[in-house]
């Protein structure tokens, strides 16, 4: 793959992180252990309060490999991910979170998968999607349908069914055309706006090989950039993703008709939380069919959000 002259790397690998000092290291091990040494590692910390600065600085000291660190206010994954994006040196963004490692050729796989897409084809392509396993060496969710699938993220999800996590890269500039919305009140914005929205213009091969592995453990919600708790906490940015899915993947409904309907429902039980009326719930919604889902599940999304006041819970 030839380097775009505008990009020092061929990967920028992002973490964002909040109070993660106890974690960090394991994407530093595994940086250290990459095979394929073309890469910065880029660390965009939302106003931690524990040592994480100072664990960085020294990692930076000894480190054979670029580490560039940005700190900024507390404000939430979402706009975490837009400032990495923004300032990425590498050709290929790469999302490794704070609690989680990879194995030593993961780059060097991804780079390999990459350029393996035919060059006729390859402006069609963003990204590498590979799987995941737990620290057991479990596989977490299903695999995809062959072993290189070339598909897209709604066909992958809806028609395939595939689920469980995944880890991946997108080209920079395409992350850098579908930035998170800013959306006044929300620190949590689901991630699926900004794949989905990818993934109108773009495919993605889709290769069924571990590479990242997703660390599982109870941690304190205290240092969780996505947040949690009771559903009106991220009630802006759930009511925005379940619009979304309204607005435009109604197609997929011949193939995933509950999930389509459950987001009709998860719509207005958010949106009830947000203060927002039914005239501008139904204002929100672009198609007919849209408005036919939510108008149908009205009455359960009604009957969740309710059932929140009364018994709050995660997401």
């Amino acid at each position: 793959m030839e380097q775009d002259q505008k990009y020092e790397f061929t990967f920028t690998v992002f973490t964002p992180t909040y109070n993660r000092a106890r974690t960090l290291h394991r994407v530093y091990e595994s940086l250290k252990n990459q095979t394929y040494r073309d890469f910065e590692w880029l660390i965009v910390d939302d106003g931690s309060a524990d040592h994480t600065c100072e664990l960085v600085s020294a990692w930076q000291a000894e480190a054979d490999f670029p580490i560039r660190y940005i700190r900024q206010e507390n404000c939430g994954k979402h706009l975490a991910f837009n400032r990495g994006a923004r300032e990425a040196k590498g050709e290929l963004f790469l999302t490794l979170d704070s609690d989680d490692a990879c194995v030593p050729e993961a780059l060097e796989r991804f780079k390999h998968h990459w350029d393996a897409i035919p060059p006729v084809i390859k402006p069609q392509f963003s990204s590498v999607t590979a799987l995941c396993t737990d620290q057991y060496g479990n596989l977490i969710g299903g695999k995809f349908p062959y072993d290189v699938t070339d598909s897209t993220y709604m066909e992958i999800h809806y028609k395939f069914k595939v689920r469980g996590e995944k880890w991946g890269f997108h080209r920079t500039e395409a992350i850098k055309k579908f930035l998170f919305p800013s959306v006044e009140g929300a620190r949590f914005i689901p991630e699926g706006i900004v794949w989905s929205a990818i993934a109108d213009q773009y495919k993605t091969r889709f290769v069924n090989e571990p590479l990242r592995i997703y660390w599982i453990e109870k941690s304190s919600q205290s240092d969780r950039l996505t947040g949690s708790g009771a559903p009106s906490k991220n009630a802006a940015g759930l009511a925005l993703w379940h619009q979304f899915v309204l607005n435009r993947r109604t197609g997929w409904f011949c193939h995933a008709p509950l999930q389509v309907l459950g987001s009709a429902a998860r719509y207005s039980r958010f949106s009830f939380h947000t203060g927002k009326s039914l005239l501008e719930q139904v204002g929100s919604l672009n198609n007919c069919l849209a408005r036919i889902f939510w108008m149908v599940t009205l009455p359960a999304g009604y009957l969740l959000y309710l059932r929140d006041g009364k018994h709050p819970r995660k997401t």
